[in-house]
């Protein structure tokens, strides 16, 4: 891991590979690890960053407190610091947030979005009781131990025919969640509601989503479709919400071929 400093957190994060940037943002709960078959599969073509958010992995936790606004600060302090030239953005769920965050406040950095199984922030997307209810849950999660609630959300990120070792794999890592960041990212991005950035977005966005996921279903990618000017909209079959876990190979086709295409 590699590391630096911004607004005096110490930000780490995977980089490997030679060629355009690529900086991927991961889950809440999670952190760069999750990534695995990302930075081994299109690092062939890309250097490819994938941080460890403020409060997850390796990196220091912010203040409980954090507004959406100071994420999109850490964030772009992090891409001016360790990431050269205009990077292409690829945020998951809760990262597809810190993309739109981003993009919000410094519409100048990325050269592109991809935005997997996203959202235009739970409250631009879901119902507000769906909302509420996320909140809740997350909220009293916070200070138990991470084996008593992870069960519960592996079957709403995979469908029922992932490797189970895959699955195996999202639980160890999902295991290392602290309270401390949980509790950030929650202040920053619990409530937000992004509809107002979709058609503001003028740089080429690809949409990439699972055909069965539960957290973020389809009527949610074909909403942010609609909203964000000449976007794209990919969908893999039979995979859930993680689906660059669950399906690598076909996520990372996706994403090679969209990144291709802005080349071309």
């Amino acid at each position: 891991m590699e590391t630096v400093e911004v607004d005096g957190l110490r930000i780490a994060y995977q980089r490997i590979g030679q060629g355009p940037a690529l900086v991927l943002f991961h889950g809440a709960g999670e952190d760069s690890r999750i990534w695995r078959a990302q930075l081994e599969g299109l690092s062939d073509e890309f250097t490819v960053f994938a941080w460890d958010a403020p409060g997850c992995g390796q990196s220091d936790d912010p203040a409980p407190e954090l507004s959406a606004e100071e994420l999109g600060a850490i964030t772009a302090g992090f891409l001016r610091a360790a990431v050269p030239a205009k990077p292409h953005l690829l945020g998951l769920s809760w990262g597809s947030m810190v993309a739109l965050e981003l993009y919000r406040g410094y519409p100048g950095i990325p050269a592109s979005l991809v935005l997997a199984s996203a959202y235009a922030g739970w409250a631009g997307s879901l119902p507000p009781e769906e909302v509420e209810r996320r909140y809740a849950q997350v909220l009293a999660e916070i200070d138990q131990p991470p084996e008593k609630f992870i069960d519960e959300w592996l079957p709403t990120l995979f469908t029922g025919k992932a490797d189970p070792a895959v699955v195996a794999e999202a639980s160890r890592i999902m295991a290392d969640v602290r309270p401390a960041g949980m509790r950030a990212l929650l202040s920053a991005s619990g409530r937000a509601d992004y509809r107002p950035v979709l058609p503001t977005i003028s740089i080429p966005t690809l949409l990439l989503y699972g055909a069965d996921d539960q957290r973020s279903p389809l009527n949610v990618a074909h909403e942010l479709n609609r909203r964000i000017p000449g976007s794209t909209l990919a969908v893999i079959p039979d995979v859930g919400h993680l689906a660059q876990l669950e399906a690598p190979e076909a996520f990372n086709t996706e994403v090679r071929s969209f990144l291709h295409g802005i080349a071309e």
